[in-house]
């Protein structure tokens, strides 16, 4: 018996990743060179997984309570926002989500009215873009500016151009997710002065801030000038301690957005996993000493595959797990080069619904969950599924 659909469903859009991985997980013979996923082959901190192993057996961790979360991790993602920032927050600015997603979810339904636009650049990841909508929002897209062998830039003029009477919210990431892009100070100060003039929001999503390559620095925009009182923080353990199993985050604030925030985390998860929290805790203590290997690594994964990928038109990426190939140079949609890459044992997603000017006529590659020598011989199974 069919049932009525909620209007809000209408344009969910599926990301591709769950059906790209069944099939490698599925699959008989030599294993698949696994780029479909934003999953990570390094494991966490020792430390924080030991932790975690005591915390199953501990009392205290077995609790919904504190509901805003666990003292401890307030008080580190707390400093740790205040120690990028320069802007001061205490344990009262910060309450604990199941997962960053969840903490993105939450500060939409906190700040976005039904029938609001949400600013965001294009391409953008699908499931951001699928909770603006769960919040009854609609997405108002900013496309980057794409240079085949170049990186991938903000373009101020369009972010500008976009901002009308309905948009009160912008959700921003850098580096961005799916292309790697990257906003320089300038490009956080025109933000920041658009967000103070039109008195918006701004919603900014951490999960790789620190995950940035050729010697960039992390740039938090809540200590612009007018920035702190209408920043939103949002953090995750998933990437940059690679502890996406846990699935905790942070969320911190001004303390006039904390009790919608709070109210709207009690009544969606109430409380993240009891047994994660003082490990996430403990790893993103030490992460200030401990990220800068694993960020090396990340940055000759990337290199190896712009190297295997050179001459191609990918865009470059700043930072984070992934980069993009547009496969519209060659007459192929994304969707068309990951399924003949399929022959060739090599997993990849394409980017339908996670952008309108940049999307289906892309390929995303991961390249954090396979060592370098994997990615070598990944440029000829690409350029023999091109045909080029």
């Amino acid at each position: 018996m069919p049932h009525h659909r909620p209007a809000r469903l209408e344009h969910i859009a599926g990301i591709g990743v769950d059906r790209m991985g069944a099939i490698a997980d599925d699959a008989d013979g030599p294993p698949f060179l696994r780029l479909e996923n934003l999953d990570v082959d390094i494991p966490p901190d020792p430390e924080a997984v030991a932790r975690t192993v005591r915390a199953a057996s501990e009392d205290s961790d077995n609790s919904y309570l504190p509901f805003v979360g666990q003292s401890r991790l307030r008080e580190v993602a707390a400093r740790h926002v205040s120690a990028l920032s320069g802007v001061y927050y205490g344990p009262r600015n910060c309450v604990i989500s199941a997962g960053g997603l969840s903490g993105i979810l939450n500060a939409l339904l906190a700040t976005v009215e039904v029938g609001d636009e949400v600013l965001v650049t294009d391409p953008t990841y699908a499931g951001l873009l699928n909770r603006i909508r769960l919040a009854g929002g609609t997405p108002k897209y900013v496309p980057f500016v794409f240079t085949p062998g170049g990186e991938w830039k903000l373009d101020r003029a369009a972010l500008q151009a976009a901002i009308g009477p309905r948009v009160r919210v912008m959700l921003l990431m850098s580096p961005s997710m799916p292309t790697g892009g990257y906003f320089n100070e300038d490009d956080w100060r025109a933000i920041a002065a658009l967000c103070v003039q039109h008195d918006l929001t701004l919603i900014l999503d951490t999960a790789m801030e620190r995950l940035l390559y050729d010697g960039r620095k992390a740039i938090h925009p809540a200590g612009l000038s007018g920035m702190a009182e209408r920043t939103i923080t949002v953090g995750s353990s998933a990437k940059e301690l690679r502890m996406i199993g846990w699935r905790v985050g942070w969320t911190v604030a001004p303390e006039s957005y904390m009790p919608d925030l709070v109210a709207v985390s009690l009544a969606n998860v109430v409380v993240p996993v009891g047994i994660a929290q003082d490990a996430v805790a403990t790893a993103l203590e030490q992460s200030a000493h401990t990220l800068a290997p694993y960020v090396a690594e990340l940055e000759r994964r990337r290199d190896a595959v712009l190297d295997e990928l050179k001459g191609l038109p990918v865009g470059i990426p700043a930072g984070g797990w992934s980069l993009l190939l547009r496969t519209s140079d060659f007459g192929i949609d994304g969707q068309t080069l990951s399924e003949r890459l399929l022959k060739a044992r090599v997993c990849a997603t394409a980017m339908r619904g996670w952008g309108e000017t940049h999307g289906a006529q892309y390929l995303r590659f991961v390249f954090s969950n396979e060592p370098v020598e994997r990615l070598r011989g990944l440029g000829d199974k690409v350029r023999a599924a091109l045909g080029a």
